[in-house]
C-alpha cells in the first residue's frame, strides 16, 4: 500500500521510442508537478508528512481491536478517515515518484524518493491491522453494517475486494513484518531495476545511446541499422545477465515465499483477485489467443516477409516498417490535433477532458537523460489530476501512444468522481480507455488515408499494434507463468530463463522467424515482469474488451457515448459484469473473446485481399 506504482512502460514492450534533440517535434511539454507540491521543501509537503504520521499513529489508536463493534456510522467514520491518509499518502508518492521517473539517475531525487517511501511505511505499519481485522468480521455482521448506511454500502465493492483476500491473511505480526521489510524487498530489487536499465548504454556506429533510441533502431527503415540496434541490445543485455536473472530469481522467490505462506493456490491468484476477475475468465482470453495464434501473428508475419521480400524474418524485422512506407516525422502539434480531433469527433466532452493535459502542464513529453522508458498515466489522487509520461519522437505509433496514454488520463479523471478508495479501476478494465482513444485516433488516420497505399500502411501499422498487445502479451504471460513455476523447484541460470523467453517467443510469432543469438536475453528489459507479476494479460483483456466494445459502436447502438461514460466514471465501483452489460457483452462468454480477435484477424484478410 502507498507505494508509487506508474502505469506499467506499456510503449517500451512495442519497442516504439528512440531519442534525439526536441526541435524538429515543435515544443515538448514537460510537467508542472506545483498541483502537487512546489517542491521538495515546500511547507505543504512536510504539514502533511507531519499530518501523515500523527493520522496513522491517532487511527490506530482509535481502532484497533474495535472495528468488531463498529455501527455502520461508526464504520464509515473509520473509512473515511483511512481514505483521507491514503490520499495524503499516494499525494506525497506521487509527487516523489514523477520526480524520479524525469531523471532515475539524479542522486538527489532518487533519495527523495527513497526517504519519502520510508517514511511512508513507517508511519503506515500501524495501519495494517485494518485489513487483518476488518476481514475477521463474521459475514451476517459484515452484511448487516453495509445495510445500515447507504453511504457506507458505496464502499462495499473495495471492501469486498479486501475481503476476497480473507482466506489468505497471516497472522496480524506477520504481515506487520512483511508491510515493514517492503522497502527492502521487493521496492528495492524493482528500483535497481529501474536505475539499473536507465543507466545502460548501448554503443551503436561509435556511439553510445540509451535503451529507448537502440529500441528505435529496430523498426528503422534501413535494415542493415535495425540489425545494429538488435545486436546492440543483444550485446548489453548479455553482459549484464547475471545481473536480471538475479533479480527476477529473487523476486520470483520473495513471492512464492509469500503466497505459499498465505497459502495461495497459484502464483497468479492475487493478481487475479486484485483485477477482480475469475481464473476462468482469464483461462478463456488466454486460450483464445493461443489458438489464434496461426490466424493472427504467424499468418501476418508471412505477409509482411513476402512485402519484405524475404523467405525468413529476423527479429529486426518485426517492427520494420514497410517498403513502401515513407519515413515521417510527425511534430507535436499536428500528433496533438489529430488526437483532440478524433476524441472531440467522438464526443465533445471526451476532447475538453483531454484539453488540460495540452495546456495545463499534465504532459512530460520530451525524452532527456536519465528518464525513465516507455510511457505511463499516473492518476496521482483524486483531488488533483492525473500525469501524462511519454518520450516522444515523432513517429506515427508516438501519436498512438499519445492516443493512448491520454485515454488513461481522461479515465482517472472521470473515475476520481467515486474518491480515493473507489476510483482506481481493475487493471483487466484500466486499459479499456486507453486502447479505445487509440482505436479513434486510428479510424481517425484511416479516414484521412489519401490512396490504397497509405490505407495499407495504416492497416498494417494497426495490426502489428494489436498483435503486440494482443498475442505478444500472452506470449509475455506464459513466460511469467512458466518462470515462476520453474522458479518454484529452483534456482534459474541465465540459461534456464532463456530457455523459457524462446520458448513462447517461437510458437506466438510462427515458423517465419529466424532468431539472431542474443535474442534470448530480450526478455531482461521488459519493466512488467519486475514491477507488476502477471499484469500484462491486462492489455490483452482491454484490447478484446475494446474491439467488442468498437464492434457495438460501429453497430450504431443507441446511447453509446452516454454508457461510455458511465463506464469510465464507475472505476473501481463495479465488476467488469456489470459495466459490460449495457452493451449486451459478457466477458465470461468464450465467444466474446472471439468477437474481440475477429477484428484483427479482418483487418488481416483486407491486406491479404490487396494482394489480389
Amino acid at each position: 500500500m502507498f507505494q508509487f506504482t506508474p502505469r506499467p512502460q506499456f510503449e517500451i514492450l512495442r519497442d516504439a521510442a528512440t531519442s534525439g534533440g526536441t526541435n524538429e517535434f515543435g515544443d515538448l511539454p514537460e510537467w508542472n508537478l506545483d498541483d502537487l507540491y512546489k517542491g521538495e521543501e515546500a511547507s505543504e509537503l512536510t504539514r502533511d508528512m507531519a499530518w501523515l504520521e500523527n493520522a496513522c499513529a491517532d487511527f490506530a489508536k482509535t481502532y484497533e481491536g474495535n472495528l468488531a463493534g463498529l455501527n455502520a456510522d461508526a464504520m464509515l467514520e473509520c473509512i473515511l478517515a483511512y481514505e483521507k491518509i491514503d490520499s495524503t499518502a499516494g499525494r506525497i508518492m506521487s509527487f516523489a515518484g514523477l520526480r524520479y521517473y524525469q531523471n532515475t539517475t539524479d542522486a538527489d531525487r532518487a533519495k527523495f524518493m527513497s526517504d519519502c517511501q520510508e517514511n511512508i511505511t513507517v508511519f503506515t505499519t500501524p495501519l495494517v491491522f485494518f485489513s487483518l481485522e476488518f476481514n475477521r468480521i463474521e459475514d451476517a455482521d459484515y452484511e448487516a453494517i453495509i445495510a445500515a448506511n447507504a453511504d457506507l454500502a458505496r464502499y462495499r465493492p473495495v471492501l469486498d475486494r479486501m475481503r476476497a483476500m480473507k482466506p489468505y491473511q497471516l497472522s496480524d505480526e506477520l504481515e506487520k513484518f512483511l508491510h515493514d521489510q517492503s522497502t527492502v524487498g521487493s521496492a528495492a530489487w524493482n528500483r535497481l531495476f529501474d536505475e539499473s536499465m536507465a543507466g545502460l548504454e548501448f554503443e551503436v556506429d561509435g556511439e553510445m545511446l540509451p535503451l529507448e533510441a537502440t529500441l528505435n533502431l529496430m523498426s528503422d527503415q534501413d535494415r542493415a541499422t535495425r540489425e545494429k540496434g538488435a545486436r546492440a541490445v543483444a550485446a548489453v543485455l548479455q553482459d549484464n545477465v547475471k545481473l536480471y536473472a538475479r533479480i527476477h530469481n529473487t523476486l520470483a522467490k520473495e513471492k512464492e515465499i509469500e503466497d505459499r505462506w498465505r497459502g495461495l493456490p497459484t502464483p497468479q491468484t492475487g493478481r487475479h483477485l486484485s483485477n477482480h476477475v475469475e481464473p476462468e475468465v482469464v483461462e478463456a482470453l488466454r486460450n483464445a489467443v493461443v489458438a489464434a495464434y496461426p490466424k493472427l501473428s504467424h499468418r501476418y508475419y508471412a505477409l509482411k516477409a513476402k512485402w519484405m521480400g524475404l523467405d525468413e524474418m529476423q527479429v529486426w524485422d518485426r517492427n520494420a516498417p514497410l517498403p513502401s512506407e515513407i519515413k515521417r516525422t510527425v511534430p507535436w502539434d499536428e500528433a496533438e490535433d489529430l488526437v483532440m480531433k478524433a476524441y472531440g469527433d467522438f464526443a465533445p466532452e471526451m476532447a475538453e477532458l483531454a484539453k488540460p493535459f495540452f495546456t495545463d502542464g499534465w504532459i512530460d513529453a520530451a525524452v532527456k537523460p536519465g528518464k525513465a522508458p516507455g510511457a505511463f498515466a499516473h492518476p496521482t489522487v483524486t483531488d488533483v489530476h492525473p500525469y501524462v509520461m511519454l518520450n516522444y519522437l515523432g513517429k506515427p505509433r508516438d501519436v498512438m501512444t499519445l492516443a493512448h496514454e491520454l485515454g488513461h488520463g481522461v479515465h482517472q479523471v472521470l473515475a476520481a468522481e467515486q474518491g480515493e478508495m473507489l476510483s482506481s479501476t481493475p487493471l483487466t478494465l484500466a486499459e479499456t480507455a486507453s486502447v479505445f482513444g487509440e482505436m479513434l485516433t486510428f479510424r481517425k488516420m484511416l479516414e484521412g488515408a489519401k490512396d490504397q497505399s497509405e490505407r495499407k500502411i495504416l492497416l498494417a501499422g494497426k495490426v502489428e499494434d494489436m498483435i503486440n498487445t494482443v498475442v505478444r502479451q500472452i506470449a509475455f504471460y506464459d513466460f511469467e507463468c512458466k518462470l515462476h513455476a520453474a522458479r518454484a523447484d529452483g534456482e534459474l541460470t541465465p540459461d534456464d530463463i532463456n530457455a523459457l523467453w524462446m520458448s513462447v517467443q517461437a510458437e506466438s510469432l510462427g515458423p517465419v522467424f529466424e532468431y539472431m543469438e542474443g535474442y534470448e536475453t530480450f526478455w531482461a528489459y521488459i519493466p512488467h515482469f519486475v514491477h507488476s507479476p502477471f499484469y500484462v494479460y491486462a492489455y490483452a483483456f482491454g484490447d478484446g474488451l475494446v474491439n467488442a466494445l468498437y464492434a457495438v459502436y460501429e453497430e450504431g447502438t443507441p446511447g453509446f457515448q452516454e454508457k461510455y461514460f458511465d463506464m469510465l466514471k464507475a472505476g473501481g465501483s463495479k465488476h467488469h459484469k456489470e459495466l459490460l452489460a449495457p452493451f449486451g457483452l459478457d466477458a465470461s462468454d468464450p465467444a466474446f473473446w472471439d468477437k474481440g480477435l475477429s477484428m484483427i484477424s479482418g483487418m488481416i484478410d483486407e491486406l491479404e485481399a490487396m494482394e489480389d
